[in-house]
């Protein structure tokens, strides 16, 4: 079976397995504005861990932002694989929520690229055993939501989250040669 197919497959089980409570559950997690108060508070911890050095900090992530939205977007126009919802073959089977689908692309899903590229880049500066445990969940149910709403299928996913990891983990080490230069400095 062709790995296209499959994911197709694997897409239809994942999303038919849903329900009125748990529509707007994944809804709510899809929204962007919903994480403010996490980003706030993992820029405040890196604040407090970096001092100073939050400023180059602040400049590494916001390359890491427009980097992985401006390469997952640049990503679907190339490879241009519609979105489960916009699939004629799908029709009629794709369970959505509130009748959004999103762009006609969906490889790869730039939520999953964004959350991953968080996840990586704040896990490896704080090294925390518990807060990676939960970045790495929370960066996984916002990408699951995404196939339960019927706009991703599972690759477009593990693309985005691959995708996001490699820059959140380049960022990091951007910022790691930064602090070895100014320490040998000082």
């Amino acid at each position: 079976m062709p790995m296209e197919q499959i994911d197709q497959q694997l897409f239809l089980f994942l999303n038919s397995a849903n329900s009125p409570f748990w529509d707007d559950i994944m809804f709510f997690l899809s929204m962007k504005l919903v994480w403010a108060p996490l980003y706030l508070a993992i820029l405040v911890w890196m604040g407090m861990k970096f001092g100073k050095k939050i400023w180059i900090l602040l400049l590494l992530i916001a390359l890491a932002i427009f980097l992985s939205d401006r390469i997952s977007v640049l990503i679907k126009d190339l490879v241009a694989r519609p979105r489960p919802c916009h699939e004629t073959s799908l029709q009629g089977l794709v369970h959505m929520v509130r009748g959004v689908c999103g762009g006609s692309h969906g490889f790869v899903s730039s939520h999953a690229a964004n959350s991953f590229n968080v996840a990586f880049l704040s896990l490896l500066l704080f090294r925390k055993k518990w807060y990676t445990v939960f970045i790495i969940l929370w960066a996984s149910a916002v990408s699951y939501s995404r196939i339960y709403l019927g706009v991703h299928y599972p690759g477009d996913i593990v693309g985005g989250a691959v995708l996001g990891a490699f820059i959140g983990w380049g960022i990091c080490k951007l910022f790691s040669l930064y602090e070895r230069k100014t320490l040998v400095k000082v």
